[in-house]
């Protein structure tokens, strides 16, 4: 039953992540491309198609999908906090605090930060849900050498 509800939540996780991926990206669109560096539009491309594929792992229940939420939610949560949370500090940044942006900026910029960590903090919570694989395997270990004797 844990197991299961944690699947769950991972899914209900990605979903909002993609909210968040969608809205926010949106937002870059409404801006337009020239509201960012071209090395940081080349970031935000690269880290989208880790959103994606991240996402379709997690909604196809793939046996990997938590293992890759972890490391892709907490990665590209600092990454968007870092290029817009922060004053400007390279050509990676797009600060939000030094710049004149509107609410939904803000607001769609936050909800993709929110839903990282969300999807990062499920795949940690459905890792911690799945049976210990050390502790199938001892006594699948035990049970061959009681077999044997």
């Amino acid at each position: 039953m844990g197991e299961a509800r944690a699947d769950r939540i991972l899914r209900y996780a990605a979903v909002f992540f993609l909210v968040g991926f969608a809205v926010h990206n949106a937002d870059h669109i409404r801006r337009g491309a020239s509201s960012v560096t071209p090395e940081l539009f080349v970031a935000g491309n690269v880290a989208a198609v880790i959103s994606i594929a991240t996402i379709v792992l997690v909604l196809r229940r793939h046996r990997l999908a938590a293992q890759v939420a972890v490391a892709a939610g907490f990665p590209l949560a600092i990454g968007f906090t870092a290029a817009h949370m922060l004053p400007t500090w390279s050509v990676l940044s797009d600060s939000f605090i030094d710049g004149h942006v509107s609410a939904f900026s803000w607001v769609a910029s936050l909800l993709e930060i929110v839903g990282a960590l969300t999807l990062g903090f499920a795949g940690l919570y459905a890792l911690r849900a799945r049976p210990d694989a050390t502790t199938v395997s001892a006594s699948a270990s035990r049970a061959s050498a009681g077999a044997g004797a």
